[in-house]
């Protein structure tokens, strides 16, 4: 036996029979939103219900540019039809045209269903997907589930449905018109995404100008400036882009 082999290994006839695992190439994603609905990012996170091993799932369409809560919905189960009913809705209520939107959400399987591929192909909405197991691929989504749990009312459980989803009623509501974003020069979502954002800044400035010209010496870098939304947001911005400033 051992003779056969080693006049087979001479020969090449010897090699590995058994399944290899060939790992697929996922490409970066690199997408870039320079204002409101051209980019929509989206997950699913589940939240204790009130027993042990009960969770519900909440789903979060989030717009990139404003961090605005586009559209949520709480269920009691993940399914590519609930995500496919919450995508339609949000797609309807911003008016979005054509060819004009790209939704990123990771690698779920609800994301990548045949209910929701069909919906996008026919609404020309153009799709994106995070690489597995990379969370920067989806950052804003993963910050803002981040912020939700670690607000101050978050509760270890929530009681009933019912209870869970009169709070993220509440609690998204909150998030849009009262939260000041680090990352929106402390503007709220809302402010960004009805193109108040501006205004705001305008607003600030004249309170700035005003104690600058009171107290000067208070302001040993000279008169302030307020900070204004930043006019590109990335995910994944290239390298030679970010080297570039």
């Amino acid at each position: 036996m051992r003779t056969m082999y080693r006049i087979l290994k001479r020969h090449g006839g010897v090699r590995e029979r058994r399944n290899q695992l060939r790992h697929p190439v996922y490409t970066k994603p690199e997408l870039l939103a320079t204002g409101p609905n051209q980019v929509w990012s989206w997950d699913i996170t589940k939240v204790r219900g009130p027993s042990p091993g009960l969770f519900y799932h909440l789903y979060v369409m989030l717009d990139v540019y404003s961090r605005y809560v586009v559209g949520w919905v709480l269920a009691e189960y993940e399914s590519g039809a609930q995500a496919k009913a919450l995508i339609s809705l949000c797609h309807e209520r911003q008016g979005v045209g054509p060819n004009h939107l790209t939704v990123h959400p990771d690698r779920g399987k609800s994301m990548r269903s045949q209910e929701v591929l069909g919906l996008l192909a026919d609404l020309q909405v153009r799709r994106s997907y995070s690489r597995p197991h990379v969370s920067n691929d989806n950052p804003y989504s993963e910050a803002q589930f981040k912020t939700l749990k670690y607000h101050p009312t978050y509760p270890q459980r929530f009681g009933s449905f019912e209870e869970a989803r009169r709070y993220f009623g509440e609690l998204l509501e909150w998030y849009n018109k009262q939260h000041r974003h680090s990352g929106l020069a402390f503007m709220t979502p809302e402010d960004v995404h009805l193109g108040r954002a501006e205004e705001k800044r305008r607003q600030r400035q004249q309170v700035l100008d005003r104690a600058y010209s009171e107290h000067p010496e208070r302001f040993v870098k000279g008169p302030p400036k307020a900070e204004s939304v930043p006019q590109e947001v990335w995910i994944n911005k290239p390298v030679n882009l970010s080297s570039a400033g």
